[in-house]
């Protein structure tokens, strides 16, 4: 996506923003007059990722669409009813990166009076998702392409031969080169068989347990691609940063001799939030640290907080709105709601989960201790709400808002170089904390965890 692109979008949020933080999570309903208006195309985007590649074109008013697929070569073609082919549809050629992993190239021409027809040339099988989204925040209505490869990236196989696996582990507590490989094979040929890995106790070193294996931690950075997450008064977004400190952070887990770090997003693409719990999940992560920056409709407000799931109510009317406002990303990233996945959607409501809160608590509190030293604490105490994020309930999981963009100071903290490494170091050494006082329980197998 083009910056100047983002800069426009930008400019449309900050004048919604802080008018009133409520604009951002309504919906706007459809009036007669809109729905029979000839839409106007007002925006495309493309946000390129190894998952899928999104495209999304932005209208003033519904359409009518159809889409099909041909093979050979592979492509998918979608005809827009009622409009015109215009510049701004045209443009759609020119966004496709050289490196998307799933798209060649898109053409638009117009295919009949009243008619235009995409079609997009696909570097691989694909498995496509084409839907509307209501009108939300600045966004119009929507028309989504989600490219999905009819083959998936597996996350636990990606996972498996990444630089963590690949390089000498010889010298890793716990890890040799014998028990990698037959991690591998074991995956491998598990990989149509989801099933439970059975733990084992972790051992213990003068009566205290300690880490006798490699501990898997799932970052996630908030947001992503459409879904770019609160705005600073200076034009930063949320979705940088939270890539940024989440990118930092990995470099450290990843220098530890018996720890890893997985990224929920690479780059900036939108992740459902359901997706974000699933790849956790699916590599048996020990440990969900999800990265924020808050926002609020005065700029004053500033300081860092940690959340975890609550059981019941929020700890605060303010963390319950925080945790309304996170909660809405899909209604603003964009989810086909038909396709979501009834048995995660059971995962995400069950709530029976209180030994994993309990270690959540711990873990918050030794990152919010930490945190603390290197910058004012909004709230002193580890809060609680039910973010849809932090359900897992196996995976003891924490939401830190890092600070709040929309302060002017802490803004321009959270795009200094040396403070984003000041963070990262913080929450990485509130995470050794935890882990030195809970290690994680041995896992007897990296089977899948569905």
């Amino acid at each position: 996506m083009s910056e100047s692109a983002e800069e426009r979008l930008a400019g449309r949020r900050r004048l919604i923003k802080f008018a009133g933080a409520s604009l951002f999570l309504t919906v706007s309903p459809v009036s007669q007059a809109s729905a029979n208006r000839s839409p106007g195309v007002l925006a495309v985007r493309i946000w390129p990722a190894p998952e899928y590649t999104r495209v999304t074109i932005e209208l003033s008013a519904p359409l009518k669409y159809t889409h099909f697929t041909v093979k050979n070569p592979e492509r998918l073609v979608v005809d827009l009813e009622g409009i015109e082919l215009t510049s701004v549809l045209e443009s759609l050629s020119r966004k496709v990166l050289p490196d998307d992993p799933n798209i060649k190239l898109v053409r638009a021409g117009r295919y009949k009076p009243g008619v235009v027809r995409l079609v997009m040339e696909l570097k691989t099988e694909v498995a496509p998702q084409v839907f509307e989204l209501a009108p939300v925040g600045d966004y119009g209505h929507r028309l989504v392409l989600d490219v999905y490869p009819s083959t998936p990236p597996d996350p636990l196989l990606s996972l498996l031969d990444s630089k963590d696996w690949q390089a000498p582990v010889e010298n890793r507590s716990g890890i040799t080169a014998e028990t990698r490989a037959e991690a591998i094979a074991e995956a491998k040929a598990d990989a149509n068989t989801p099933q439970l890995a059975e733990p084992r106790p972790a051992s213990k070193s003068r009566g205290r347990p300690v880490i006798d294996r490699l501990v898997t931690i799932t970052l996630d950075p908030g947001h992503g691609g459409e879904d770019p997450g609160a705005i600073g008064r200076g034009g930063s977004y949320e979705k940088h940063v939270t890539l940024a400190v989440a990118k930092r952070l990995r470099a450290k887990i990843a220098a530890h001799p018996n720890m890893r770090a997985v990224l929920t997003r690479e780059s900036d693409f939108f992740v459902p939030l359901g997706d974000r719990v699933r790849k956790a999940r699916r590599i048996q992560s020990d440990l969900f640290v999800s990265i924020h920056a808050d926002a609020f409709v005065r700029p004053d407000a500033n300081g860092s907080s940690v959340f975890v799931l609550s059981e019941s109510g929020a700890s605060s009317s303010a963390a319950r709105y925080l945790a309304q406002k996170e909660n809405a990303s899909d209604l603003i990233g964009g989810v086909n709601i038909d396709t979501k996945d009834p048995v995660l959607a059971r995962t995400l409501l069950d709530l029976s989960q209180t030994a994993t809160i309990s270690d959540s608590l711990k873990l918050g509190k030794a990152v919010l201790g930490e945190i603390g030293g290197i910058n004012r604490l909004h709230k002193a105490s580890v809060e609680q709400a039910g973010f849809a994020v932090l359900k897992a309930p196996d995976i003891p999981s924490i939401l830190i808002e890092t600070a709040f963009i929309s302060n002017p100071e802490e803004e321009k903290r959270l795009n200094d170089d040396a403070y984003q490494d000041k963070l990262a170091e913080a929450i990485f050494s509130g995470i050794k904390k935890y882990l030195a006082m809970n290690p994680p329980l041995a896992k007897s197998t990296l089977a899948r965890l569905d």
